[in-house]
């Protein structure tokens, strides 16, 4: 009987289906979560912008990032930043390499909305896996911006120059690794040029960016940036 009442009160809803789950999503949620995940995670790991995407953005990974953007469940976090993780352990190309872990950081504003960043949610549960050093005030949004989704791609650019600076953790010690960004989602790869040319220009490298969806399946062709310092 108290072996019973401890697994009720163990239970919780999966945010994905409302079904009772003693992990944080019942099984069939986690079973249809893994259909998206990309065969070959760094298939994007190439110039102008390194990307490594752990699955492709639709199905249950889209619904399970609305929900933990637009839904209040900021715990959905926890498992995409550690499956996130696991595939950089077993599939990166710069695995063995020490980095600097700088979540996508929101405007003060849409954060205090909102109520956390999903990025450094995410970067938290990836370095929990990982073991890489995180840097959650690596990148300061500094520039309110307009939401991304609907706009052109040139657009894009134009909404996000000069929306970031460089974060209080990174501004005056000496680094001695590269920063890895990370975000939710990478799709046109705007918000990351900004981030990286923000960084580039203060004198820090930067390796590339991890992302839990990308919005593109392989043989994706970024647009150069090259003309950027």
């Amino acid at each position: 009987m108290l072996k019973g009442l401890l697994n009720l009160f163990l239970q919780s809803n999966c945010p994905l289906c409302q079904r009772s789950t003693y992990d944080d999503l019942c099984q069939y949620c986690a079973r249809q979560l893994q259909s998206c995940h990309h065969k070959d995670p760094s298939c994007l790991w190439q110039d102008p912008i390194p990307i490594f995407g752990w699955g492709v953005y639709g199905g249950t990974l889209k619904r399970a990032i609305a929900v933990m953007k637009y839904e209040n469940q900021p715990q959905m976090a926890r498992p995409l930043g550690q499956l996130l993780g696991e595939a950089w352990l077993l599939n990166s190309p710069e695995r063995d390499r020490q980095l600097l872990v700088v979540p996508i950081p929101l405007h003060a504003s849409k954060q205090k909305q909102r109520g956390y960043n999903q990025a450094a949610l995410i970067a938290q549960s990836f370095c929990q896996t990982t073991g890489l050093k995180l840097k959650p005030n690596g990148l300061e949004r500094v520039r309110e911006t307009k939401a991304q989704f609907g706009l052109s791609a040139s657009e894009r650019e134009n909404n996000l120059v000069e929306a970031f600076a460089v974060g209080p953790e990174l501004r005056h010690p000496r680094l001695n690794a590269p920063v890895l960004l990370m975000d939710d989602i990478y799709t046109t790869g705007a918000t990351a040029s900004s981030a990286i040319q923000t960084l580039r220009q203060c004198g820090i490298a930067v390796l590339g960016l991890a992302a839990v969806a990308t919005a593109v399946k392989d043989n994706y062709t970024q647009k150069s940036w090259a003309s950027h310092p």
